[in-house]
């Protein structure tokens, strides 16, 4: 199984020599044993991408193949760990090699000598097919580890026993359909570049609850959906996904940092072991697995890091977990995409994109989704990708392909964040294209008006962009009175619902419930306040009533006083109609 180096150009290795070797199969090059992964064969040669840095290397070094794809290690200790690209966990790698990972280094990405105290939910005797949920563990105090049947196992069980075991040693026998016996134990291997395999996908009829406002009103993502979040340098990416990472009611959090400074990754890192589930007050990395792949790591393994995130989202999902994937970012991504094309000399697409992009992207997208997995559970993976186009200039390849394949559009605008307006989603670019799928869950679990409430907000706001473009020309004294209380409506859904405090203890996060009764709020008053107006009040008497600045510190009320405070605004606004009506 051994070659040799024939040729080096940057992470890219060609070697010759090789035994029957396979695609994206696993070698080891140099005296190091760097790892690689065979990307192209061509008359006898393989190229190699190698996922650390190749300084060092020479023609004629030895290239061993392992003749196993790039997979994953799926146990129990997944959660709560911190992975670079390939499942390498840094805090191992640090107390190995200090504060830089050192070239070669080999360490196993869970820990295959500690014991987990196991408990069987299936009994001796019992029929189990792939996929079946035959044992459970008890991995962190938020997720239970659900041991599955491997894939190609199907029988009936002759043995099982609770009891303390390591991730390696059996725990069950299953006696095959074809009279052989199989050993089970947790420790299962994927490869990364493979789906796990599904019964079928389901429609999108749940909404993926993230207590950002503008997100679930206005762009609602569905869970099992898929969205793009594109933006500029600064106009917040990371804080929407650590919002969502925090507050999302999925029940697993994989957050992959692709490629991102390391400024950043740094703050995740050390912020996210410190922060509690703000539902539970447990450690928020009791459901959470962080793959941090930094731009100043090799190029290859970026390209890695999102198969290895999204394999560890597909292993839970198929135990029944609901699981968010936060991709920051999948520009950087398709950078080391570019970078390998290149190295290969293929011929280039768009802007020096390999010519598949999009389907590579598309590839990503389409593992993510609501599923009846093979044990029948349903269960889902929502995918969010940030993407940094150049200067915020989504007419780039990348933001075009994601955008083709996702169905969620959060525009972020370099000026609102500028503006201090966070988050950043520019309500006029984005879009949903869940609404219509979500709107019977929220008619059904919100109100009956959520529909006409959601509508009548967005064309408040879409007017209001429309009566901008006449106020620069003739200025805001002569505009109709209606036109006014429409841009008077429309800064209170921007200033007071969409503008929401991340750093603020309760307007971090909004239930439903809360975010149905400020947009009612908010709408009624606009409402009074343009029937006032109907009537010959001029709307600047409207501008210091006492219900506008109950509005505006709505949503710093605290959820259980926030019914009453509702019923508080509605009484004013009703005020308004007597006193306006008192004053003609």
């Amino acid at each position: 199984m051994e070659g040799v180096i024939y040729r080096i150009s940057g992470p890219v290795v060609i070697a010759k020599g090789l035994d029957n070797p396979n695609m994206y199969d696993v070698v080891r090059v140099g005296k190091e044993e760097l790892i690689g992964e065979i990307i192209k064969l061509d008359k006898g040669m393989a190229t190699v991408q190698v996922y650390e840095d190749t300084s060092g290397l020479r023609p004629g070094d030895v290239v061993t193949s392992t003749g196993m794809q790039l997979s994953v290690m799926l146990a129990p200790g997944l959660v709560g760990s911190i992975y670079d690209g390939i499942q390498r966990p840094l805090d191992k790698i640090r107390a190995t090699s200090g504060d830089f990972i050192a070239r070669g280094i080999n360490v196993e990405s869970i820990d295959t000598k500690k014991k987990w105290q196991l408990k069987p939910v299936l009994e001796k005797g019992a029929k189990v097919n792939p996929g079946d949920i035959i044992a459970e563990v008890e991995e962190t105090s938020m997720i239970v580890h659900k041991v599955l049947v491997p894939l190609g196992i199907s029988g009936t069980i002759s043995s099982i026993s609770a009891g303390s075991y390591t991730i390696e040693e059996p725990f069950a026998s299953v006696k095959l359909d074809s009279g052989k016996e199989a050993k089970i134990a947790m420790l299962q291997r994927w490869p990364v570049r493979m789906p796990r395999p599904v019964k079928d996908k389901l429609s999108m009829e749940l909404p993926l609850i993230t207590g950002q406002r503008v997100i679930d009103t206005m762009f609602p993502i569905a869970k099992g959906g898929t969205a793009a979040v594109p933006g500029p340098f600064g106009s917040g990416k990371t804080v929407i996904q650590h919002q969502l990472a925090k507050w999302s009611d999925a029940d697993l959090i994989v957050y992959v940092g692709c490629g991102e400074r390391g400024n950043e990754m740094t703050e995740i890192l050390s912020t996210f072991p410190e922060l509690n589930d703000p539902k539970t007050g447990k450690p928020l990395m009791d459901r959470t697995i962080l793959i941090a792949n930094t731009s100043n790591m090799p190029v290859a393994a970026r390209e890695a890091s999102i198969y290895t995130a999204i394999t560890l989202a597909e292993y839970y999902r198929d135990m029944g977990y609901d699981v968010a994937l936060m991709a920051d970012s999948t520009s950087r991504w398709a950078e080391a995409l570019r970078e390998i094309s290149g190295r290969l000399e293929e011929m280039p697409g768009e802007e020096g994109y390999p010519a598949y992009l999009g389907r590579k992207i598309a590839e990503f997208y389409e593992r993510a989704g609501r599923v009846h997995v093979l044990n029948g559970s349903i269960a889902s993976i929502t995918a969010i990708g940030a993407v940094s186009p150049p200067g915020g200039d989504i007419s780039e390849p990348v933001s075009q392909n994601t955008l083709r394949v996702t169905r969620v559009f959060w525009a972020l605008d370099a000026s609102l964040a500028n503006a201090r307006h966070f988050p950043s989603i520019n309500w006029l670019n984005s879009y949903s294209l869940y609404a219509d799928d979500l709107a019977k869950w929220y008619e059904t679990n919100i109100s009956p008006e959520w529909a006409d409430l959601h509508k009548n907000a967005m064309a408040t706001l879409q007017k209001e962009a429309e009566i901008n473009e006449i106020v620069q020309l003739v200025g805001y004294d002569a505009l109709p009175e209606q036109d006014k209380v429409v841009l008077d409506t429309a800064k209170s859904l921007r200033e007071d619902f969409l503008q929401q405090n991340a750093f603020d203890e309760i307007d971090t996060y909004s239930s439903m419930k809360k975010q149905y009764l400020m947009l009612k709020s908010i709408m009624k008053v606009g409402n009074e306040e343009a029937l006032a107006v109907s009537r010959g009040v001029p709307s600047e008497r409207m501008s210091n009533l006492e219900v506008r600045q109950k509005i505006a510190k709505m949503k710093f009320v605290p959820e259980q006083q926030v019914e009453q405070y509702s019923s508080e605004v509605a009484k004013l606004a009703e005020e308004m109609r007597n006193i306006q009506v008192s004053e003609e």
